[in-house]
């Protein structure tokens, strides 16, 4: 009677809803026969499990539409890079989607993808973003205005250095090299307008936030931890070197690379079920002009809608609540 009480419980939990209703679509055949097709026989199975694992060990991303997940993570695997959140390709962040009163995943590549993407293209002789440590920004020439760096070269005492801006980089094999340089106080402004979960000041409301220097100094309760789950406050640092490669290939690189191209119009935007960007709000994300949807399909194959699964489902039989494992939360 106890535990038919807490599977009954869990059931009413948004996250265990949410788990449920994710694994009945990866799960599903009609699914999985997609992912087949557009992934390959190969790294299925690795795909399913890959973000099936991130579903089930996130709790905010459980409770996003299971469709977007999916999408996102095929969009992931369109472009070459793997699913897994431990590299640092790309990742699937829960975003309160306000017209449609739920939550939805975003995609959002991370600098390591665009690292990837960018090496990919062999149209570089090196690419890099990197950290500006105090003393080492000279301004700019007076002629060209081109950013100027002295770099501390013993790296014992450049790692004490308190950071102070972000600076990437480009040399292309035609010769072309160009630098961007972003202060630290810059970045966080960037970070304080574009993301919905980060606040560079103190906030008050029902779930108050600490400023993001007293939260880097660990001047906050450590029960209020899910408060800061973005990656913004996780690892400030490489979220500014993505945006900061983001900037400077959108702006200044030849975006002759499909792949690149497809990566800068999705970022940080919600994939349909054929792998189209969409942005709720604004038609700008981390300051670059994106069209707010794109007709042209990203692949051929798509991901199945909502509707195709319920169809299948309905012939079918019914998933147990009793196949639930509530521990397995």
């Amino acid at each position: 009677m106890a535990v038919q009480s807490m599977v009954q419980q869990a059931t009413k939990n948004p996250v265990a809803t949410g788990i449920k209703k994710f694994n009945n679509l990866i799960n599903s055949s009609i699914m999985r026969t997609k992912i087949h097709q557009m992934v390959g026989a190969t790294d299925s199975q690795e795909f399913i499990t890959s973000i099936t694992s991130a579903v089930n060990t996130n709790p905010a991303l459980a409770e996003c539409d299971p469709q977007t997940i999916i999408s996102a993570a095929l969009l992931g695997q369109s472009l070459h890079l793997k699913p897994s959140p431990q590299l640092g390709y790309f990742y699937m962040v829960p975003y309160k989607n306000k017209k449609r009163n739920c939550t939805e995943a975003q995609f959002q590549i991370g600098y390591k993808g665009y690292l990837q993407l960018a090496i990919r293209s062999n149209e570089y002789v090196d690419i890099d973003a990197t950290e500006i440590r105090e003393g080492e920004y000279k301004g700019r020439n007076k002629l060209t205005g081109k950013p100027e760096f002295e770099f501390v070269q013993d790296d014992d005492v450049r790692e004490n250095l308190p950071v102070v801006g972000y600076m990437a980089y480009f040399e292309m094999k035609n010769g072309y090299i160009k630098r961007l340089y972003w202060s630290k106080e810059k970045m966080l402004n960037h970070a304080d307008k574009y993301s919905q979960a980060f606040s560079k000041e103190a906030t008050t409301g029902k779930y108050p936030k600490v400023s993001f220097a007293d939260y880097e100094a660990g001047k906050y309760d450590p029960k209020t931890e899910w408060q800061y789950s973005s990656f913004w406050y996780k690892n400030f640092d490489e979220m500014a070197k993505k945006t900061m490669l983001r900037q400077l290939l959108s702006k200044h690189a030849l975006l002759s690379t499909e792949a690149i191209e497809k990566a800068i119009t999705s970022d940080n935007a919600v994939i349909d079920e054929n792998l189209n960007p969409h942005f709720e709000d604004e038609n700008v994300v981390d300051g670059v002009a994106t069209e707010k949807e794109t007709h042209q399909a990203i692949e051929a194959n798509t991901a199945p809608t909502m509707q195709d699964v319920i169809s299948e489902e309905k012939q079918a039989e019914p998933v147990p609540v009793d196949s639930f494992d509530p521990m397995s939360m």
